[in-house]
């Protein structure tokens, strides 16, 4: 009995049944790449054939894209030829983790400590004026 993998690959599943591409070439990348890799690099976004993918910095993008052969042949195996015929690395700025309300307030606070750092009174005041709108 063969695997519904197989099957459902011999199918050509990007083709028929509504899935499209680019809802399975980001979810392939983490079975292709592994955790560690995918841990570092993220996939945006697929235009036409070509997958965009967004790295840490500039050696994990060099790294990346020496093994973009292999990368491919791994993709071709999970989601079928054709679907994913080029790679593209690109340096992604970090994102911030989502903060939680009681950690906003938090660090609020702590931005009033620092003004109260300042020991020249207008000056202090002009610092929190200035912080004031540029959080507005």
């Amino acid at each position: 009995m063969e695997r519904a993998g197989r099957i459902v690959k011999g199918l050509r599943v990007v083709e028929i049944a509504g899935v499209k591409s680019y809802h399975l070439a980001p979810k392939a990348w983490t079975a292709t790449v592994g955790k560690t890799v995918a841990a570092h690099s993220r996939p945006a976004f697929l235009d036409g054939t070509r997958l965009i993918v967004e790295v840490e910095d500039a050696v994990w993008q060099a790294q990346l894209t020496t093994l973009a052969p292999s990368i491919l042949a791994g993709m071709a195996r999970k989601i079928g030829d054709g679907v994913v015929t080029m790679l593209e690395f690109r340096v992604a700025p970090q994102r911030r983790a989502p903060m939680l309300a009681a950690t906003a307030k938090a660090a609020a606070a702590a931005s009033d400590d620092e003004a109260e750092r300042i020991t020249d009174p207008v000056m202090r005041h002009l610092y929190r004026n200035a912080r004031r709108k540029a959080s507005s």
